[in-house]
């Protein structure tokens, strides 16, 4: 099992966007900065359009991935796992934990589930989960704000009927992106983005240093009148290559 990132590593991820982060992992492989750990267009390493950030003026959280699937009960299967089995996974992961749903609901159900509402998501937090990402709708926002924990999900509704769960800690596929349990997860307001645990140190060194070139690039630019001084500016990362 990979080596969890230390603490501080984790608290000052936080501090960078997601979209830098994803600018390191992989957006741009030529860039000297950009570790390169996927093809960015072939794999589903970042969410797409269908998530929506509940809370953007949280700002960006980190975590490590805890998977699990929900889904209408199946007579031949269901009472096998329950929401404690998802909570349980969650207290044996590394913290602080994100917890990733992939809702597995017929067509025309999947826009009405409003699966995780206060009492779950308390229990969640409870075993240190900071936030949730998920494919389908929840509910009860307006109480969840004032827990701080972060959602990035399909929508919001109301209500949901019987529903259970179908797997825990196995491979999803969510908004687009591909999760693994213990995939670290970054995300904010822009979506998600996944990486893994180890790289973490190394995604971070190369972000902060990305974002110092970024800045310097951006006085540059402010301070330009004409094209020909916004094509004098150059590029963000010419001195702020990777050790």
């Amino acid at each position: 099992m990979a080596k969890a990132p230390k603490t501080d590593v984790l608290s000052e991820l936080r501090k960078i966007d997601t979209p830098t982060i994803t600018n390191v992992v992989a957006t741009y492989p030529k860039n000297p900065l950009c570790l390169g750990l996927y093809n960015p267009w072939t794999e589903n390493w970042y969410t797409d359009t269908s998530i929506r950030c509940i809370y953007p003026e949280m700002g960006a959280i980190v975590g490590h991935a805890v998977t699990c699937v929900f889904g209408l009960p199946d007579p031949n299967y269901s009472g096998r796992l329950s929401f404690m089995d998802v909570v349980d996974a969650l207290d044996a992961m590394k913290k602080p934990t994100i917890l990733v749903i992939q809702q597995k609901w017929p067509a025309h159900l999947m826009s009405k589930a409003g699966l995780a509402g206060e009492i779950m998501v308390t229990s969640m937090k409870a075993v240190g989960c900071i936030g949730m990402l998920s494919n389908g709708p929840s509910r009860d926002v307006d109480a969840v704000r004032k827990l701080n924990f972060q959602m990035l999900l399909g929508g919001v509704t109301a209500g949901h009927g019987e529903m259970a769960v179908q797997a825990v800690n196995v491979p999803v596929s969510v908004g687009g992106m591909d999760v693994a349990p213990g995939d670290l997860i970054h995300m904010d307001e822009n979506g998600a983005v996944k990486f893994p645990a180890d790289k973490a140190a190394q995604v971070l060194e190369n972000a902060q240093k990305m974002l110092e070139g970024e800045a310097e690039h951006l006085a540059r630019l402010r301070a330009a009148t004409n094209a020909a001084e916004v094509r004098a500016a150059g590029g963000s990362y010419a001195a702020k290559k990777a050790k």
